[in-house]
């Protein structure tokens, strides 16, 4: 799932036009992305970068054999995002009470009925949504977090109908073995086909951790183009691993990914002018000089 044009621009300063936002999508389509989660249905005075959210959602050219899909933090959300013709959602909460206040005004438990409606609308339209997983590495609030915690949420968000379950590392503090021994956890609650990562990059072991789950047998995994991102409610967080990093391993691993990779770098450097700053993947620093 390419995570770019949602998560990694929801926590840049500079906001981006939605021309160059639409041309950034289309990019990674063309570079075969084939899962893209655009924009988030928030309310703008939360994340401005993404107040053009039904603009970007209406205004892409679909390309056949690609879903597109928006973040959404409740039924009003949900209604924009269906009304937009976004072809999946995702709901997203934390393990930890301390994330949930910050980033939604809400318990964990509270969330999660929050949530209900939601998930019935959308399985009541036939309409995939995804749940994200924040926090369970560890929180900024409330420090380690124990895999119990995850697997106990991340049963409940099946059970509501949830498609696929996105464990996320927000803070970026976890290592290779922390993740095999959450990914067992979760092996044992969630079957592994509707399992799969979203981890930040903030001390450099996400590629690591990676390379953990596909020995335990994990096989979807958030990107973000360029290595874009950060979390507003975690004060200095990463963003998400790269999508060039993640795809340059996987397919010198002999995992093919039916990405391009000359064609995403070209969509990330595009993005990066636009931003006015370099972006932080180390393969897009490696081919900078070939793409331009």
């Amino acid at each position: 799932m390419e995570v770019g044009p949602r998560d990694g621009l929801q926590n840049e300063a500079t906001v981006v036009e939605t021309t160059a936002k639409l041309a950034f999508i289309e990019g990674l389509a063309d570079a075969g992305l084939s899962r893209i989660e655009i924009t988030a249905f928030v309310n703008p005075r939360w994340i401005p970068p993404l107040a053009d959210q039904a603009e970007v959602a209406r205004g892409v050219r679909r390309r056949r054999g690609v879903r597109y899909a928006a973040l959404v933090p409740n039924v009003k959300g949900y209604e924009a995002a269906a009304a937009s013709g976004v072809d999946e959602v995702a709901i997203f909460l934390a393990v930890t009470d301390g994330h949930n206040q910050k980033n939604i005004n809400c318990t964990t438990a509270e969330a999660l009925l929050r949530y209900q409606e939601v998930a019935a609308r959308a399985v009541g339209d036939g309409r995939p949504f995804r749940a994200y997983v924040s926090c369970a590495f560890g929180c900024p609030y409330e420090g380690a977090v124990a895999p119990a915690r995850v697997v106990e949420l991340a049963a409940k968000l099946i059970a509501l109908g949830a498609y696929e379950i996105s464990v996320g590392d927000t803070i970026g503090v976890g290592n290779p073995r922390q993740t095999a021994l959450l990914v067992r956890a979760l092996k044992q609650a969630v079957p592994l086909d509707r399992l799969a990562l979203h981890l930040h990059d903030t001390r450099g072991t996400a590629l690591a951790n990676i390379a953990a789950a596909l020995d335990e047998g994990v096989a979807s995994f958030d990107s973000s183009a360029g290595g874009l991102g950060g979390c507003p409610y975690a004060p200095g967080a990463a963003g998400n691993v790269a999508t060039e990093d993640l795809v340059y391993m996987l397919e010198g691993m002999g995992i093919a990914t039916g990405v391009d990779l000359e064609k995403l770098a070209r969509a990330s450097l595009a993005l990066e002018a636009a931003l006015g700053r370099p972006l932080p993947s180390k393969v897009l620093a490696a081919m900078r000089g070939a793409c331009t």
